[in-house]
């Protein structure tokens, strides 16, 4: 059988390292795609490292969808986990397509769901500790 997609992307369809609800998630970042029913939703644990900076302490994802989508998801998850919130908003699609080794132009804006949710995550976890910190002055 031979597929448009690398052996990268069928690696992480297959067995996604990063499939999994967080029920303790500091917060979680929802994005769909109306024309090809994509929903992904991208949980994320926040800590302090020893600079004090807020970072990404684990990241998961719950995705239905395509192939491309789940893969997607999951290297959004590989590349984000360990970065400062700082140096995680500067994930790209790009990014993720590089490290799926390339995806079918047809399925692009599976990266771009996994770009967004991952920065409506730390959105809604910025939002979170915002009125937390207000609400305890």
């Amino acid at each position: 059988m031979t597929t448009a997609y690398s052996k990268e992307v069928m690696k992480r369809f297959k067995k996604p390292k990063f499939a999994r609800e967080m029920k303790d998630a500091d917060a979680i970042g929802e994005v769909g795609n109306v024309n090809c029913g994509d929903i992904m939703e991208v949980f994320i644990k926040v800590s302090k490292n020893k600079k004090g900076e807020e970072f990404i302490k684990d990241i998961s994802f719950k995705t239905f969808g395509c192939v491309a989508a789940i893969a997607s998801s999951d290297a959004l998850c590989e590349l984000a986990k360990g970065k400062t919130i700082q140096e995680a908003l500067k994930i790209t699609r790009d990014d993720i397509v590089k490290k799926l080794k390339g995806l079918p132009n047809i399925k692009f804006h599976c990266s771009v769901l996994g770009e967004e949710a991952l920065q409506k995550a730390i959105e809604n976890y910025r939002k979170k500790t915002y009125v937390e910190s207000s609400v305890g002055k």
